[in-house]
């Protein structure tokens, strides 16, 4: 973990309530995909926990859903505003493992996460598909940017007004050879229960510090307990408890 302060570049809004952030600054901190930043906001006591979905050595991106006052507040952050940012949060997820043909299944807010592991593990050169999961074709996000990484790109509409009617769950391909999946906790159940090979799981939790400080955001595994803020979010399936 390292603070750090990073100045907002750019802001852009990709659905009615989804933004992207764009970050400079020391992002040395930020070792794997699917580790998270905690973000100080005036006017809101404690920091914003957001994954990180894209990063280089000195730029990040963040893409978040405004749910309340927080994110609305950095969503409205003007480029050149300096925000002090907690990074290198979290255990993020192990490429090693992804074997020649990884699926990543994303639901809404959990696919910014998946964005920079299919950029390195395309950059690799294996046969990733990601399978983005939404409620209707007007949630759609990073759709053409995860095309651009050369990635087999499928979305899901629980309504069906955009490609496959249903969820990521209906929409797995035939073979892979091992899962990244980050999404509402119903979501990871089901592709729990579905997939038939390894898997690593990013649960979203509130989060009161971010590192392991609290003890709020503590689950029980098959190893024992968890911070999800520390140990986590990343969790191999085979300790998942539901």
């Amino acid at each position: 973990m390292k603070e750090v302060t990073l100045r907002v570049a750019a802001v852009r809004q990709l659905t009615k309530d989804v933004f992207e952030t764009k970050l400079t600054g020391d992002t040395s901190a930020i070792t794997a995909p699917g580790q998270f930043v905690n973000v100080k906001l005036s006017g809101v006591y404690l920091r914003r926990p957001i994954s990180v979905c894209d990063w280089d050595v000195e730029e990040l991106t963040l893409v978040y859903k405004v749910v309340g006052k927080g994110t609305a507040l950095l969503s409205r952050t003007p480029a050149g505003t300096e925000l002090s940012v907690l990074t290198g949060l979290g255990n993020g997820y192990d490429l090693s493992a992804a074997g020649e043909m990884p699926l990543l299944l994303g639901g809404g807010v959990g696919v910014p996460p998946l964005y920079l592991a299919a950029k390195m593990l395309a950059s690799q050169g294996r046969d990733v598909t990601a399978v983005l999961g939404f409620n209707s074709a007007s949630e759609v996000f990073y759709e053409k940017e995860f095309a651009a990484l050369g990635v087999h790109t499928v979305v899901a509409t629980a309504d069906g007004s955009r490609g496959v009617k249903g969820f990521v769950t209906d929409a797995l391909p035939e073979q892979y050879s091992y899962v990244y999946t980050c999404g509402p906790e119903p979501m990871l159940r089901a592709v729990w229960e579905r997939i038939e090979t390894g898997g690593q799981f990013s649960f979203e939790e509130r989060m009161g510090c971010g590192f392991g400080a609290c003890m709020g955001c503590t689950c029980k595994t098959k190893y024992g307990s968890k911070r999800i803020c520390t140990d986590g979010p990343v969790l191999q399936k085979e300790e998942i408890l539901w």
